[in-house]
């Protein structure tokens, strides 16, 4: 070996030997050594520190399995057939045999598929009204593979909830919780059908709550369905086709109907959002004994406390909801709530948004008397008493047998007046006031038109166009007048 060799290996191991030495001198000891106060002989530090880490709580393992096993039964595929019918008339036929002789029908069909989540052993299945709407046939497809029709109960567009019923027994119903109890950062898991890919879960965490994205702002019209969004938001992968599933907690508890994605390409990009399980038990509840939302309101019109209303009306902080209106005679008038109040609470929960309050009255029928917390403009702190009233401005709740006299295959009907009779000339008629998922909305019928005649027989009252719709079997062929005062027919089998 020459002496550059040498040379190399020996910097090489000084480079070593210096370091470590070093170390050596200026570290602590790690063998064990003698406590100069115990005279007992102690571990080293590293054993110190291993025993601090063990002495700390760890966290439980997030246990997904059990929850998806709870609830996989309990969530169902929902798949529809959309038919549109149009009907072309045979002028030299009416000519001859009378209006709608000789016509023929067109029909085009399209398909939609969601989800839908078990709430019975005998049947009931709540989903997304835009799942269901405008359909003319449902089939729901369990998780064992079972196949059944389903038939709407009801429907509410302001929440988009709705309710379906299949002929079934023993089903496993999903167990229900609370979703006020829901905190920020908790685990959860989206169950649904993403792309017909049926029994898919996928876990998130709670993003938000209350969450207000203007989703229903077009269901607003003029027989006043009034929105109501105060959603969960999760970062959960949720696709087409999960509408309608369930958000359950890592216990298998229901928490939210799975309703939509922020997304410009359709697909999920990153949030998703529910419909919180507490309201959505009052909305199923209703439609199931009612067929129809029973709805309370307070009568005002609020807005969001934000930093530049604060600084236009002088407010001492951010919180709560501004009230911009007070309806007359409404609830909130009657119980002494002024323009320009400040709701802090309903009941014993904190206001903070539009889309919290909402979700608190929302939860609450016609007659349910509220507390509310305001702060007045002058700055003190009272407690309202408050008796919630229904779009009438009634407290009592409509009977099912009542409603049952306006309503068939979806649609509810109204008397026409005689300003609208004189305006369109004619002597009979009724008038659609609403119209939902059903038979008569998947013909093409909508809100404002006026249906004359059933198979050539004269309308001339809601309970006679409602008890032949709700009781005839077989064909069907309806005059029905547009808003523009053209006359067309309609022809389907019942």
């Amino acid at each position: 070996m020459n002496k550059e060799k040498i040379k190399i290996l020996g910097l090489g191991f000084l480079g070593g030997v210096i370091p470590l030495t070093a170390f050596l001198l200026f570290s602590k000891p790690y063998s064990n050594h003698q406590d100069t106060i115990t005279g007992k002989t102690k571990n080293s530090n590293l054993n110190t520190i291993r025993t601090n880490l063990n002495s700390m709580p760890t966290a439980t393992p997030t246990d997904f399995v059990t929850a998806s096993e709870k609830t996989l039964n309990s969530v169902v595929h929902v798949t529809t057939i959309i038919e549109k019918t149009t009907f072309q008339r045979d002028p030299f036929y009416e000519f001859f045999y009378g209006p709608g002789a000789g016509g023929r029908e067109f029909k085009q069909r399209g398909q939609g598929s969601g989800s839908g989540v078990i709430i019975s052993e005998n049947g009931y299945i709540v989903t997304n009204n835009h799942v269901i709407n405008d359909a003319t046939e449902i089939k729901v497809t369990l998780n064992d593979g079972s196949k059944y029709d389903a038939e709407v109960i009801g429907t509410d567009p302001s929440t988009d909830i709705a309710v379906i019923k299949i002929k079934a027994k023993n089903l496993q119903p999903i167990v229900i919780g609370n979703s006020d109890n829901v905190r920020i950062g908790e685990w959860v898991l989206a169950v649904g059908n993403p792309f017909n890919l049926t029994s898919t879960v996928t876990a998130g965490i709670i993003s938000a709550k209350a969450r207000n994205i203007n989703l229903f702002s077009n269901n607003r019209n003029n027989n006043g369905n009034i929105p109501i969004e105060s959603f969960i938001q999760t970062d959960a992968a949720v696709n087409p086709g999960n509408s309608g599933g369930a958000l359950v907690n890592t216990r298998g508890e229901l928490i939210g109907i799975n309703t939509a994605i922020a997304s410009q390409t359709g697909s999920y990009t990153g949030y998703s959002f529910a419909v919180p399980v507490n309201l959505v038990k009052k909305v199923m509840k209703d439609l199931i004994d009612y067929g129809i939302v029973q709805r309370g309101y307070l009568g005002i019109k609020i807005s969001d406390v934000t930093q530049e209303l604060k600084d236009k009306e002088e407010l001492p902080d951010l919180k709560g909801v501004y009230v911009a209106e007070v309806i007359e005679d409404g609830a909130a008038d009657k119980g002494g709530i002024k323009d320009g109040d400040i709701i802090l609470k309903i009941g014993s929960k904190e206001i903070n948004s539009v889309a919290e309050l909402q979700e608190e009255i929302g939860s609450r029928r016609p007659g349910d008397k509220v507390s509310v917390t305001i702060r007045n403009k002058k700055g003190d702190v009272e407690i309202k008493e408050c008796i919630l009233r229904n779009k009438e401005g009634e407290t009592k709740l409509v009977e099912k047998e009542e409603i049952s006299k306006t309503t068939a295959l979806g649609a509810t009907f109204k008397e026409l007046s005689g300003k609208e009779k004189k305006e369109l000339a004619i002597d009979y008629g009724v008038k659609i006031k609403s119209i939902n998922a059903g038979k008569l909305k998947g013909l093409g019928l909508k809100e404002g038109m006026i249906i004359s005649k059933i198979n050539n027989i004269p309308v001339k009252s809601v309970e006679q166009l409602t008890s032949k719709l709700n009781n005839t079997k077989g064909g069907v062929l309806l005059e029905v007048i547009t808003e523009t005062g053209r006359k067309e027919y309609v022809g389907f089998g019942l």
